[in-house]
């Protein structure tokens, strides 16, 4: 079970995740302290570890639009939120894939912040409300990057799966 901890609406751009005046911090160890600095109250919790990693952040149709800033999904990444959103953009949600982000695309979802939700494979139950939302699935090669925790990880174990088998050969 997750806890909605931030509900935000439609065209959440990646300045508002990662506002372009921290750019100068680019490292992933580093980024994490300005998410949603915007957001002063929410950025001191997440900076003091009120917020538990597998805590969900819900957001309309176009989550992280704007600029192509992987270190928008780096500092959601370094919190280790979930992000459901009904869609995402298309180069905010290709970074997320390859730094491991827990994504999920639910077209029709409904939370509330303090929300509880079972986020299942194939749909999403909010057992506050009550209420069931479908999932659309990432492609299998996609989710595989990211249950893998990221591109590097993913790479790096199939590179070792590959050389494993030529040994057994």
């Amino acid at each position: 079970m997750a806890r909605v901890v931030l509900k935000l609406g439609d065209d959440v751009s990646t300045d508002i995740i990662y506002p372009g005046r921290y750019m100068a911090t680019v490292l992933p160890t580093e980024t994490p302290q300005y998410a949603f600095a915007d957001f002063p109250e929410f950025n001191a919790r997440l900076k003091n570890g009120e917020i538990p990693a597998g805590s969900v952040v819900v957001a309309g149709k176009n989550f992280g639009c704007g600029s192509s800033r992987e270190q928008a999904a780096s500092t959601l990444k370094g919190h280790e939120l979930v992000i459901v959103a009904k869609n995402f953009a298309r180069i905010f949600l290709q970074n997320a894939i390859n730094l491991g982000l827990k994504v999920v695309v639910c077209p029709e979802i409904e939370a509330e912040e303090g929300d509880e939700l079972e986020i299942l494979p194939d749909k999403i139950v909010n057992k506050t409300s009550g209420k069931e939302f479908r999932v659309e699935p990432l492609p299998a090669a996609r989710q595989a990057i990211i249950d893998a925790g990221g591109l590097v990880p993913y790479t790096r174990q199939r590179l070792l799966e590959k050389a494993a088998s030529r040994k057994k050969s």
